[in-house]
């Protein structure tokens, strides 16, 4: 595997000259590609309409909820991903759900190497998975965004084993309902790199199941201590409004062969079954 210098310190700049080979996870016009799961329904069942699409952009709502009651909800693209670039570009807007917690306030996620959405128990609360915490200023003092939660999950930080729930970024405070893009560089169950305005603001490797932090879930979906070398993304609902406006995914797999036709310079690991001549 190649790990380019620039790529492992400038990745947001070295993308943006790679504008046409990112994939657009959300097309703008409705949910194809994605699938709900939402704690206490079947995986597939939009409960309150939830995940919607309007106006080109995809939102999470809860006009249809009379209170949120721990109905935590993730939406889940169809394919699985190991190498990659994933940047969103959201906003938080009106009010909390009815019965939401209060640590839930202007709060969202992108959930990476996620466990499959079909092995998730129908009362379970978050999938295993690793969270790129969304935050939202509240008007005072700092709320930092891309930060790292651990749902049933661990990650190795400066060489030991991190094992807290969560833990906070580098980032500024975003306050309003501006439009913010977060990017995240993973590199399968190697380095994870969270990224705003070009700068890496937090950063960690080894992701690995373990933990908890999830509740109700089928045992055999928890192997303690397995690396996650790939997964799916899900985005998050937890009780405050937020809207997505962009959800794009820069794969780094790829054919590494320079005499091929598709051969790309920002691609680390190898697919080269896939080259063209």
């Amino acid at each position: 595997m190649r790990l380019p210098l620039l790529l492992l310190t400038l990745a947001p700049a070295l993308c943006a000259q790679e504008a046409k080979d990112w994939i657009q996870l959300f097309n703008g016009k409705d949910l194809t590609g994605w699938t709900p799961k939402i704690t206490g329904y079947e995986l597939g069942d939009n409960f309150g309409n939830t995940f919607r699409v309007e106006n080109g952009v995809m939102k999470v709502s809860y006009d249809k909820y009379d209170n949120f009651n721990a109905r935590f909800g993730h939406i889940f693209y169809k394919d699985k991903f190991s190498y990659y670039i994933i940047a969103a570009e959201y906003r938080f807007t009106g009010d909390q759900a009815p019965g939401g917690q209060g640590w839930a306030l202007r709060n969202s996620g992108i959930m990476i190497h996620c466990q499959p959405p079909e092995t998730m128990g129908k009362d379970q609360d978050f999938p295993i998975s690793i969270e790129v915490q969304l935050l939202g200023g509240v008007g005072k003092g700092e709320r930092t965004t891309a930060n790292l939660c651990t749902p049933g999950t661990n990650v190795v930080i400066d060489g030991k084993l991190f094992t807290p729930h969560c833990l906070t970024s580098k980032s500024k405070t975003y306050d309003g309902d501006q439009w913010v893009r977060v990017e995240t560089m993973v590199l399968g169950s190697g380095v994870v790199r969270h990224i705003m305005e070009g700068k890496t603001v937090l950063s960690y490797e080894m992701p690995q199941v373990g933990g908890g932090s999830v509740s109700k879930y089928i045992p055999s979906a928890k192997v303690d201590g397995k690396l996650l070398e790939e997964g799916y993304i899900s985005l998050q609902s937890e009780s405050h409004p937020v809207e997505f406006r962009k959800v794009e995914l820069l794969n780094l797999v790829g054919c590494m062969d320079a005499k091929a036709k598709n051969y790309k310079k920002h691609f680390v690991k190898a697919d080269n079954g896939s080259c063209q001549f």
